[in-house]
């Protein structure tokens, strides 16, 4: 077994590696075999089996060659054995050495406590700058963990799905590893959905036949008219990824039967010496046009302004035959393979990585990140302030001389100042967004033409933090403000703890902790600052202090988190019912109140009810349990951040008890329709309303109707029955409900 996978991972890299560098490759399969002898994986197959799948990933997937190859080999070396870096330096040289020893020092990034992730997760993105090769090679480890996560325990495998969608899917994104992007998604929606995945997948390959024949339909011409004018083009289709196609029926709510651009059409082009790229883009675009119709609305031009990844492409949408639209993308081999390979394809065509191109760019904001750190250095803020600035996905904006500047979604005026110039950020005080005055904190599209208005009496204000998600700016405007904050400080925390004694508390840890969350502070320092300067208003401490928002439920009954067992072994049960292990299956059970042992809350964010597919935590103290969506987005972000408070859990059936849910739905206004509505719900199905909003405009009216059941199966029940209301056309369940 070993020895056939050597073999493969020789087939895909030999070819490009001299004769020394093939000897060198076999002397580090030879080391990593010998150190790794005695180890298995938990899926019981040797463990030198890991490294030479991660090094034939680093060669196919991700495009590198000999040196990366040999440190894929060696990556767990120096981590799981005697052999140290020195050790690799003398066999192979200072680069191998440096890489695996970058490695090393990135193993484990997101285990042990909070102190010791900062430190390494820091490491991390200090490769982004010294050698990309080291998080490439760390990417493709991942890869291989995900492919292989099957073996693990239910906890452990949440906590990796959840840290890989949070971080390494939008760094791969970021990166332009498209391919492992795609894999990485599809991974961690097979094991956190797994039935939603298994459906899509059904789905599609019972229509793959049917599609392939329309493929090809659509092809034939359009390859034609391409070959008949002489260019030297691939013409092929591709059905989108399973996460692709389940994020396109939750982001728009709809079934699968109404996602219309299951599969997409590329066409990747030779180059000509006698014209440039982009107008060959714009030739094949002219002459595909002959062919089929285009929709003008749906032409984005990516290679007028390429992605901050480097990709380049034009996209347009040709309606073909039957009337269905069809996504084609048009671009050149070197185009095709910074698609693939993104930062990789760089350095194979010679087009460097500097401040001249958006990835260059990119690569000098994550160093603005070590030479301007923020007031607050957790874990959790360092963590956030790189994902929300650096690898959120972007827009793209233009200065008054048409310069383009990519931005995170959902940055503000005051982003962009800080991103043209710290000068011209510290002045700023409105800005012209197309010719119209806007304020600081308007959010940007993309497309926008941006002119900042300046002041040299302005000086940054501490409400500006609110106003930017950049950590360019966010650092910028702390170090302006820096000096000011430090009597405000303390003013802030002395106004505090005076509100705090008017209403006999003193003020400790989980006061501040809760005020943190509660008024969106980034730390404590905020906290207190902004108390200082104002932002914050006392006025309604108390209400906030005793304020709570448990699920609504039948009174005098509650929930009981105890272990499952197999077989309904009370006793066992009984047993282990105030111990929580984190190995085991626990039950959401009903139970008298009063007689909890552990307590249990539904996560406001996402509002989860008996039946919904669950992730659970365990807060710090160890006593209470929160419960979220397994695709709540907050769940997904604590997945990644404290996974090791993950525990394992299923719903009991639920009797009692009822949960409150928010319905919304659409439909034609008639007279009698409200009627009609209620009662369904509460004559038909004996149900109990808290709240209805109602809106009726233009002959359509829109509905909010906050009710209670006791599981997703009553759910269920209730939305048919809703639907075979004649006006009704849309009922779906809301996000969220407010307590």
């Amino acid at each position: 077994m070993i020895e056939a996978a050597f073999a493969e991972l020789a087939q895909l890299v030999y070819d490009r590696c001299s004769k020394e560098e093939r000897l060198s490759i076999r002397k580090a399969f030879n080391l990593a075999n010998d150190a790794h002898k005695e180890a298995t994986r938990l899926s019981g197959e040797p463990y030198i089996i890991h490294p030479v799948e991660v090094a034939k990933i680093v060669v196919s997937k991700i495009g590198l060659s000999y040196k990366s190859t040999v440190a894929a080999l060696l990556h767990d070396v120096v981590e799981d054995s005697h052999y140290t870096v020195d050790d690799i330096r003398q066999r192979f040289g200072d680069k191998i050495a440096s890489i695996v020893d970058g490695l090393t020092k990135i193993e484990g990034v997101f285990e042990g406590d909070t102190s010791l992730q900062a430190e390494n997760f820091k490491r991390i993105l200090q490769t982004l700058t010294d050698d990309l090769r080291v998080i490439l090679i760390k990417m493709a480890d991942r890869l291989h963990n995900m492919r292989t996560l099957g073996a693990m325990p239910e906890n452990k495998r949440a906590k990796i799905v959840g840290e890989t969608m949070y971080f390494f899917v939008p760094l791969a994104h970021r990166l332009g590893l498209y391919e492992i992007k795609t894999e990485l998604e599809n991974l961690c929606l097979k094991h956190s959905l797994p039935e939603e995945y298994n459906t899509i997948q059904r789905k599609l390959e019972e229509g793959e036949e049917a599609r392939q024949e329309f493929i090809q339909r659509f092809i034939r011409p359009v390859k034609e008219k391409l070959l008949s004018e002489g260019l030297q083009v691939k013409v092929k289709g591709y059905t989108r990824s399973v996460y692709s196609v389940w994020h396109k029926m939750n982001s728009r709510n709809i079934p699968f039967e109404e996602v219309s651009d299951l599969f997409a059409v590329s066409i990747v082009f030779e180059t000509s010496a006698e014209t440039t790229e982009r107008a060959q883009c714009w030739k094949i675009y002219q002459l595909i046009t002959e062919v089929y119709r285009s929709l003008p609305n749906r032409l984005i031009d990516w290679t007028n302004t390429p992605k901050v990844n480097g990709y380049e492409a034009l996209h347009c949408t040709l309606v073909g035959p039957l009337g269905s639209w069809v996504e084609v993308q048009i671009r050149s081999r070197r185009m095709d393979e910074i698609a693939k390979h993104g930062v990789v394809a760089h350095w194979k065509y010679k087009i460097g990585i500097d401040q001249e191109n958006e990835l260059g760019k990119w690569l000098e904001q994550v160093k603005d990140i070590f030479n301007y750190p923020s007031d607050d250095q957790s874990t959790l803020a360092f963590l956030d302030r790189f994902r929300s600035g650096l690898l959120a996905f972007e827009v793209y904006v233009y200065t008054p001389k048409g310069e383009s500047k990519a931005l995170p979604q959902g940055a503000t005026v005051l982003d962009f100042a800080y991103n043209v110039h710290t000068g011209l950020g510290n002045k700023a005080i409105a800005a012209k967004v197309n010719h119209k005055l806007q304020a600081l904190n308007y959010t940007l599209k993309s497309g926008d033409q941006v002119e900042i208005i300046t002041a040299e009496t302005q000086r940054p204000q501490a409400d500006w933090l609110d106003m930017v998600i950049t950590p360019k700016a966010k650092s910028r405007i702390m170090d302006a403000l820096k000096e000011e904050l430090e009597g405000p400080y303390q003013q802030g925390q002395q106004m505090l703890e005076s509100a705090l004694r008017k209403i006999g508390i003193t003020l400790f840890g989980r006061v501040v902790n809760k005020l943190i969350t509660v008024y969106k502070a980034t730390s404590k320092h905020d906290l207190f600052t902004k108390i200082a300067a104002g932002v914050i208003n006392l006025s309604d401490l108390e209400t906030i202090l005793r304020y709570n928002t448990p699920n609504k439920r039948v009174r005098y009954w509650g929930l009981q988190f105890i272990p499952f067992v197999g077989g309904g072994d009370k006793r066992k049960e009984e047993q282990e019912k105030e111990k929580i292990n984190k190995k085991n299956t626990y039950l959401l059970k009903e139970m008298a109140e009063g007689k909890a042992k552990l307590s249990y809350k539904a996560a406001p964010c996402c509002n989860p009810i008996p039946g919904d597919d669950i992730i659970c935590f365990l807060d710090e103290v160890g006593t209470g349990v929160t419960i979220h969506k397994t695709k709540c987005r907050e769940a997904l972000q604590i997945s990644a951040q404290h996974g090791e408070r993950i525990i394992s859990a299923r719903w009991a059936k639920h009797t009692a008890m009822s949960f409150l849910v928010r319905l919304e739905m659409r439909g034609v206004d008639r007279i009698g329709i409200l009627k009609d509505i209620t009662d369904v719900i509460t004559g038909e199905l004996s149900v109990n309303i808290r709240r209805i909003n109602l809106m009726a405009h233009d002959g359509i009216f829109e509905a909010e109707i906050d009710l209670y059941v006791h599981d997703t199966e009553d759910l269920e029940a209730l939305i048919g029955n809703v639907k075979k209301i004649k006006g009704v056309v849309s009922v779906k369940r809301g996000a969220k409900v407010d307590n």
